[in-house]
């Protein structure tokens, strides 16, 4: 594991404070686990984004749902 310096903002430092008081967790547990939260979600984000650019281009295509329900025999 690699140390970080992150300078944070008076309130924002304040409420992480606050946060780890309450529930007598540390900050550096919560800065990770919002730091993995918004990667993740970036990520997904990046790869949506991608995906898109890909169908747009028409390097990918789409399948419509009734199709995809028809080729795994998931018909109602």
């Amino acid at each position: 594991m690699i140390a970080v310096s992150l300078q944070l903002p008076d309130e924002l430092s304040d409420r992480l404070q606050n946060l780890a008081d309450l529930t007598g967790r540390s900050k550096t547990f919560y800065m990770l686990e919002a730091i993995q939260t918004h990667l993740d979600d970036l990520e997904d984000v990046y790869l949506a984004e991608q995906e898109l650019e890909a169908i747009r281009s028409g390097q990918s295509q789409t399948v419509s749902l009734q199709a995809l329900m028809t080729r795994y025999g998931m018909e109602h």
